[in-house]
């Protein structure tokens, strides 16, 4: 059996939060919430941010989808952009993103907070305390293969050693992205250093696959004339690993993780000739997994 679980960031920028909160670091009135990201966290920390009545400052690198930017905008965000590349590196490599945030913050700590998703052990704690419990529950602990696609680490550390501490024969599974890709919200870390946060727990997992633009943009559109889902890039590569593992297995059953819709991508897939334009205005229209947009694009 081959299961997907839908979210984004919205559980790690919250914890983020509330732990800011909890230690008094974030204070309703006085703080702004600043972090460098490639999109997602970023837009789960605005929306929630914003929501509480803090200012948010997101940095993201100018390659990242526009329609990503104007819903950053859309949501209050004021986005400062960079030449990085796709994702903000980290590491010795380290990236403008990641530096221009702290060049902002660090000489107004009284002002700024960066939950710095790379090294915030609270996304490692939003997954270890919700997600694997709740796939746990969900296949009534008959989980045998946990995947998800990689980007700070936060998802995959915390669920596998919540799952891995029910059972530790189930099989953690890391999806990266080719090099040089086009799969906005994963890593590839030949290219990009692992974040603190994922080197920590890295032990966590037991296979690595490697996603290509192709394959990962194949499944895009496979899933969406079959299911009529509409996925960002980084939920086909999953999808398609899944799919590779499953097909060489008896009797397992395999849990992944979604982790975008494909609301921000209209650019890049008419691009990549994923869709024509209406092509993807009609998918916008029927896909069944956009039935609560809370956002447009347009």
């Amino acid at each position: 059996m081959v299961q997907s679980i839908w979210f984004g960031k919205d559980r790690a920028a919250y914890w983020m939060i509330k732990d800011a909160e909890k230690r008094g670091i974030l204070k309703k009135g006085k703080s702004s919430i600043i972090e460098p990201t490639s999109g997602k966290t970023g837009i789960a920390l605005t929306g929630i941010a914003t929501s509480l009545a803090y200012k948010v400052e997101i940095v993201i690198p100018e390659k990242v989808s526009e329609e990503t930017k104007r819903i950053l905008r859309h949501l209050g965000a004021t986005v400062h952009e960079t030449s990085d590349d796709l994702c903000p590196r980290v590491g010795a490599g380290t990236d403008q993103s990641i530096a221009l945030a702290k060049a902002i913050s660090k000489p107004r700590p009284d002002v700024y907070y960066m939950p710095n998703q790379y090294e915030n052990d609270a996304n490692f704690f939003a997954h270890y305390e919700s997600t694997g419990p709740e796939i746990w529950k969900q296949t009534d602990g008959k989980i045998t293969h946990f995947l998800t696609g990689c980007g700070t680490g936060g998802t995959i550390t915390g669920t596998a050693t919540f799952l891995k501490e029910k059972n530790r024969d189930i099989e953690v599974v890391a999806i990266q992205a080719q090099k040089n890709h086009l799969l906005q919200g994963l890593r590839n870390f030949e290219e990009s250093s692992m974040p603190d946060l994922f080197k920590r727990r890295e032990s966590v997992v037991h296979k690595w696959m490697t996603a290509t633009n192709e394959d990962s943009f194949d499944m895009v559109k496979q899933l969406m004339a079959k299911e009529r889902l509409l996925v960002g890039p980084s939920s086909g590569s999953v999808m398609i690993s899944m799919l590779k593992i499953a097909a060489k297995l008896d009797n397992c059953v395999l849990v992944g993780i979604f982790a975008d819709d494909g609301r921000k991508f209209k650019s890049l897939y008419t691009q990549q000739n994923v869709f024509t334009n209406e092509e993807y205005e009609k998918a916008l229209k029927s896909a069944k997994n956009l039935s609560n947009v809370v956002y447009t694009v347009n």
